[in-house]
């Protein structure tokens, strides 16, 4: 299970089974009733239906045509053909489900099944002693130098990941440590497992499952793997690797037994993200994952197409689309105008503009022969809320952050908009559809403002906190004295009780504004007085009206109430486009002050309801009114013992991470909304985890984990209790949260020695239920998935949990039967 994204190096691992990259963190839960931490609560989900279903334009077989060539894009060229090694990416596992055997697939619903193009059969045969899986090999299983698959090569790469042998550089070895031995059965196509330990997840070994010629020695699994593989056994065999060109090349296996292959062949091209509109455009793809821009780019160019727009009529999109007639004139007449320098440098630009529409209309008509298939990835994007240290590492104020998060709200923004359901996880652990899911997210509780704000307020974190000295603090301390230092530094000590007039005496308003010297600060308009302004001053008499006044006499001001209420509907109105909620925030402590005056009004008739808006900022009242309290907005926000609350959210920059920092803005305003302040950093994708995440140098952040068929396994160390290292620091493997339980961990220790497949699911969900309790992740949304692919591309796209299968991927064949296939590009 490792993060989308994530880093692969070792993060402090503390044993060889927990060096596995399938990891990430949590906190300390909460004492809860213990009918809600069994994760019953929601009721037995394990039969609910993924989210969203697969969209890969299925075909049967003899509607696939025989031969052509898929041009697949990968962000980039692997860095080693070993999956096993800790810089193994999505190439590296693309390459190794084409050309590698995988005893055990997924389904569409994220559930582990036998895979029959490799084994007959696999069960537990024994439970005592010891637990003894027995595999039954497909008999015409061969490697592509004709050898069969076999007893050695189990025990080759048992050996190498089973964490014994050091000179392996293993990522990641879970469940092949619990192995005593491993032996022939009754024939050569039986293989005989015996366990140490009990594990319940040993359908996740051996897949993929390497030659004995890679894992045979360290020197054979540490670097000749990284660039060749000396045997394969999938239904494409790997060709070659071309760097110069960013190639994969996969071509058929002539000794593959199952079902014949379609595509002559695979090529597997590097072209980042943000480039994949282009390459498409361009037809240099056939299909390809994308980003959500690239995903309108196609629809408008179907539409259009549908539509019968083409080169000659305008497109009301794209470069040029906004400029609107009066501008378009104005361009005219600068470039024909008799400013030779400046006509030239606009008919320069006009050049260049054109130049893009065209081109970029060129493209919108290669685009129209593609479709957006999309589905939901097997992943969720998190909240990770770092609990090691600061405010954060109280377990009331990482549930308060969390209560104060409308999950909802964040999962349509991201996806509603695509036309993919938008129901927020319920598990940490595995998404609907797979066996261990169940919605334990009762255990935190939904969206609270008021809740939230109690655990604050629990917590020590109350308004004017910010200002209190801590208890114990003595008049002239050290931290007082600083400050003092500060405001004289800055021009701003205010002088002392009958000191004025001398040395560091309070600059008058006026000066400081740049007025003139002498000149009184009078009031703010003649008498009336704005609300927040806290001068009324002198009352002047009244300026002329008219041609020989300030005013012309055409601007008049609405009287107060009305003004009021105008001001405080336009701002519940701003409020709610802010935020994408069609309805303000509470009147409670920390709403805005608008909201409130409107709520007020709203709750009475007439001129009651007109006077009690009279206090919006803004709005101008009657004289003789008198002016509001001002309020010091120090004194407001949520502090404790002199510190204010706030923390800093992390979030990547990179052109492909728009929607995290859509999302993060969001989230901002929700725990505003709470009295919650945060810093955001952006930084670079390339910094991002190694520098920030896996380093600790954050208190929020938003990044994605996918999704395991074996969450015993694959979770244990994502949620692991941090342990402390002989030189002090933290041993995290991959709890990026910082913070875990004794409890969540024999939870998962207790699941994955169980061979009872329904406490091994219970015990999970019990787990997932702690996990919500504390508040260290809070999952938002599951991903989506969008995959660009030639309109006759079939058997491929957005595959949702599933695993693809590469030998039925083709292109459809066409409609006509008379002749020679089509589909033989190269």
């Amino acid at each position: 299970m490792s993060q989308v994204g994530a880093p692969r190096g070792r993060t402090c691992s503390r044993s060889p089974r927990s060096r596995t990259l399938r990891s990430v963190a949590t906190l300390s839960s909460a004492v809860l009733a213990l009918a809600v931490l069994t994760g019953c609560g929601s009721g037995d989900s394990a039969d609910e239906t993924p989210a969203a279903a697969q969209d890969n334009a299925p075909a049967a077989r003899d509607q696939v045509a025989d031969g052509g060539t898929l041009r697949w894009a990968v962000d980039a060229l692997p860095t080693t053909l070993n999956a096993f090694q800790a810089d193994a990416d999505g190439a590296t596992n693309r390459i190794a489900g084409a050309v590698l055997p995988s005893l055990y697939t997924l389904d569409g619903r994220g559930r582990p099944q036998i895979n029959p193009d490799y084994l007959e059969s696999a069960a537990v045969v024994e439970t005592e002693p010891k637990q003894v899986v027995l595999y039954k090999l497909n008999q015409q299983a061969v490697w592509s130098d004709g050898r069969e698959i076999g007893a050695p090569d189990f025990v080759a790469q048992w050996r190498a990941l089973s964490g014994r042998d050091t000179a392996y550089w293993t990522a990641r070895n879970a469940g092949y440590e619990r192995i005593e031995k491993i032996e022939r059965g009754k024939n050569d196509l039986e293989v005989r497992v015996t366990f140490g330990k009990p594990y319940a997840d040993w359908r996740s070994l051996f897949t993929p499952l390497y030659p004995k010629q890679v894992m045979g020695s360290p020197s054979a699994f540490n670097d000749g793997a990284r660039t060749a593989l000396k045997a394969t056994a999938g239904p494409f065999l790997l060709k070659t690797v071309d760097r110069k060109s960013g190639d994969v090349t996969l071509t058929r296996n002539p000794r593959w037994w199952g079902r014949t292959t379609k595509l002559d062949s695979i090529v597997l091209k590097a072209v980042p993200r943000a480039d994949r509109a282009t390459a498409l455009a361009a037809g240099k793809l056939d299909l390809a994952e994308i980003d959500r821009s690239a995903a309108d780019r196609i629809a408008l160019a179907v539409r259009d197409a549908r539509a019968g727009r083409n080169g000659g009529q305008a497109l009301t999109h794209g470069p040029g689309a906004g400029i609107t007639p009066a501008a378009a004139l104005r361009s005219w007449a600068l470039a024909h105008g008799s400013d030779e320098e400046k006509a030239a440098e606009v008919q320069a630009a006009r050049e260049k503009n054109q130049q893009a529409v065209a081109r970029y209309a060129t493209e919108q008509n290669a685009l129209a022969g593609y479709v957006v298939r999309k589905s939901l990835e097997p992943a969720y994007t998190q909240l990770s809320l770092n609990g090691e240290s600061g405010a954060l590492s109280d377990e009331r104020v990482r549930r308060a952050v969390a209560r104060a998060i409308n999950r909802q709200e964040l999962a349509e923004t991201v996806l509603k908009p695509l036309g993919l359901p938008a129901k927020p996880p319920g598990s940490h652990l595995a998404l609907a559809g797979q066996a261990a899911y169940a919605d334990s997210s009762d255990a935190l509780g939904d969206q609270d403002t008021k809740e939230a704000r109690a655990l604050l307020a629990d917590a020590g974190w109350v308004p004017g906190g910010a200002l209190k000295k801590p208890a114990g603090a003595k008049a002239g301390s050290t931290a007082t004295k600083t400050e003092k230092e500060k405001e004289k530094a800055a021009g701003t000590e205010k002088a002392k009780p009958g000191e004025e007039g001398k040395e560091g005496e309070e600059k008058p308003a006026g000066k400081a504004a740049g007025k003139p010297a002498g000149k009184p600060d009078t009031a703010s308009d003649d008498g009336l007085y704005i609300v927040g302004d806290d001068k009324p001053g002198a009352r002047p008499a009244a300026p002329l009206i008219g041609a020989g006044g300030p005013e012309n006499g055409t601007n008049v001001l609405a009287p107060a109430p009305v003004a009021a209420f105008q001001s405080a509907a336009l701002l519940r109105q701003a409020e709610a486009l802010d935020t994408g909620t069609g309805t303000a925030t509470g009147t409670g402590a920390g709403a805005p002050a608008a909201a409130k005056a409107q709520s007020q009004a709203q709750a009475q008739t007439g001129s009651e309801a007109r006077s009690e808006a009279k206090g919006v900022a803004g709005a101008y009242a009657p004289r003789g009114s008198a002016a509001p309290a001002v309020v010091d907005a120090a004194a407001q926000a949520l502090g404790k013992d002199g510190k204010p609350l706030s923390l800093r959210f992390v979030l990547p920059s990179g052109p492909g991470s728009e929607s995290l920092r859509a999302v993060g803005d969001r989230i901002v305003r929700m725990l505003d909304a709470v009295g919650i302040r945060t810093a955001v950093t952006k930084v670079s994708d390339e910094s991002f985890f190694k520098d920030h995440i896996a380093s600790g140098d954050y208190d929020l952040a938003l990044y994605s984990w996918p999704a395991s068929a074996f969450p015993a396994t694959d979770a244990r160390p994502i949620f692991a209790k941090p342990e402390p290292a002989s030189d002090g620091s933290l041993l995290v493997e991959q709890n990026y949260a910082r913070v875990g339980t004794d409890r969540i961990d024999q939870l998962f220790d207790q699941a994955v020695g169980t061979l009872d497949e329904d406490e091994a699911r219970d015990l999970v969900r019990q787990a997932d239920a702690r996990i919500w309790a504390a508040a260290g992740s809070i999952p938002l949304y599951q991903r989506p998935q969008l995959v660009a692919a030639k309109s006759d591309v079939v058997n491929a796209g957005a595959w949702g949990m599933a695993a693809p299968r590469y030998q039925d991927i083709g292109y459809k064949k066409p409609a006509s039967a008379q002749g020679p296939e089509r589909n033989t590009r190269k």
